[in-house]
């Protein structure tokens, strides 16, 4: 039978991580039981080296119950990104995927720009011959009468940035 949603059975109490690693009797009323199961000891763990115990305990006691999940999962957020990175815990990892979001956005406007200069050079093309981009005689492919070796193809690929200047490195097409 569980009770308060802890992992504890009634009769057999089994320490909660947090007990375990302090090494102490764990009550029946442990703040930490519900959020520190004792099949997770290096989540309680993690908390502890960067919190420890004391703070972590005096945090959830001032919150009403049904905030302390959330918290507890904050806490070992952060713990766990203070181990990974002891100098700048989750920070780091948010500046590192606000720089792929700087990157991808710069990816995606040069490839809007790309698409939109191919348009205007195939309707450009396109009334230089005659036709329009929308005409039936157009299926995608170039008339015959376009293909001899004096014509240039409709996409000529002449808009292409350094990527190095804009700190990509190599091409945005490459994975």
């Amino acid at each position: 039978m569980k009770e308060n949603g802890s992992s504890r059975k009634q009769g057999a109490p089994s320490p909660c991580a947090a007990c375990k690693l302090l090494r102490r009797r764990c009550a029946q009323d442990c703040v930490f039981a519900p959020y520190f199961p004792a099949d997770e000891p290096q989540k309680f763990a993690n908390v502890h080296k960067v919190f420890g115990a004391s703070n972590v305990n005096k945090m959830l006691q001032e919150l009403p119950e049904h905030q302390r999940g959330d918290a507890v999962s904050s806490m070992v957020y952060e713990a766990n990104a203070r181990v990974r990175d002891p100098v700048y815990g989750c920070v780091g990892a948010i500046s590192s995927l606000q720089q792929q979001i700087d990157v991808l956005q710069t990816q995606l406007a040069l490839a809007q720009a790309e698409v939109v200069h191919l348009r205007v050079r195939q309707t450009a093309s396109f009334s230089n011959h005659g036709l329009s981009p929308a005409s039936p005689s157009n299926s995608g492919s170039p008339p015959s009468k376009f293909m001899g070796s004096q014509a240039r193809p409709i996409f000529d690929m002449d808009m292409m940035e350094d990527h190095a200047s804009l700190g990509l490195g190599e091409s945005m097409w490459s994975c």
